[in-house]
């Protein structure tokens, strides 16, 4: 038996160990951090709170705080749908965005270290740091509603639209395109993190493949559909789960939760908000990460 203790691990034993050990804080900080207001959030969301002397007092209501989100509360349904419908618009265009930056981004030019910066800035300034500035203070007041850059944005989508409309393509795409272009600042704000993501996949590709398919007469074309497309499936992957946790971090209906428990002091109905809110984006992730895990491939 002691022989059997003493055997020395494989390299592979010792690789699951290594990664066991890696993840140990992560999960010792969700079991302790996140597992516990998990499980008091869903009992405060199927009861009603009450504020009394020295604390507060728990009711069980059941599921009545549940039906009231969608029979009572004019503003949950639309706001959810809101943030639904802008994660499906939002969500393919920061993916191709991201990966056609991080391809130009990828070759040998001058200045590519500052394009990168470039690219990477809007997420320092996204940061929640930044974002609490008062920007109205640096420019001595508040933007015009009307005039400014807005309405020459919105001439140049006019154009566009119409350019493209007269070309042939369907009305359904054409608005896609344009009002992917109405929010270019957006877009590109939220696309840094995974710019960089795609930018350490393409440069861990193995240069031989490149070198192979050029001997084999493959065209430029040809080498991203063939070689890189496919073996930045993997990140493609990672990109739009990140990017649609990200999309829902960021969004209206987080603010009306937190003025639901600290505003309106309903602690019942705001965990009943939040539970509906993290059982349809799991939903959402869950079917995400099926269809796009079958079409991923892994370069061993």
């Amino acid at each position: 038996m002691s022989k059997l203790f003493k055997k020395p691990l494989t390299l592979a034993q010792k690789k699951a160990w290594y990664g066991v050990l890696f993840a140990s804080p992560l999960m010792l900080g969700l079991l302790m951090l996140f597992v516990l207001p998990l499980i008091q959030s869903l009992r405060f969301s199927l009861s009603s709170i009450h504020l009394v002397q020295g604390g507060f007092a728990v009711d069980y209501e059941g599921f009545s705080n549940f039906s009231q989100l969608f029979t009572t509360n004019p503003d949950y349904p639309r706001r959810l749908t809101e943030s639904i419908t802008n994660m499906i618009v939002n969500v393919p265009i920061i993916i191709i965005f991201s990966l056609f930056a991080a391809v130009l981004l990828n070759q040998k030019f001058k200045g590519r270290a500052m394009a990168r910066a470039i690219f990477f800035l809007p997420v320092i300034l996204a940061s929640a740091a930044i974002a609490n500035l008062d920007i109205s203070s640096f420019v001595g007041g508040s933007t015009p509603a009307g005039g400014g850059e807005g309405g020459g944005g919105l001439m140049e989508s006019f154009e566009l639209k119409k350019m493209m409309l007269e070309s042939g393509l369907a009305p359904v795409f054409v608005t896609y395109i344009t009002g992917a272009v109405d929010r270019i600042y957006d877009i590109i704000s939220s696309s840094g993190v995974q710019i960089l993501i795609f930018l350490a996949g393409l440069q861990s590709i193995s240069p031989s493949l490149y070198e192979s398919s050029r001997i084999e007469g493959a065209t430029g074309y040809e080498i991203f559909w063939k070689v890189t497309f496919p073996m930045m499936t993997p990140l493609i992957l990672t990109n739009t789960i990140y990017s649609i946790i990200d999309s829902f971090n960021h969004n209206t209906i987080n603010a009306l939760i937190s003025e639901t428990a600290f505003k309106s002091f309903e602690f019942g109905q705001s965990a009943a908000m939040s539970w509906v809110y993290f059982i349809v984006v799991a939903f959402i992730l869950v079917v995400s990460t099926s269809l796009i895990s079958r079409k991923v491939f892994y370069y061993d």
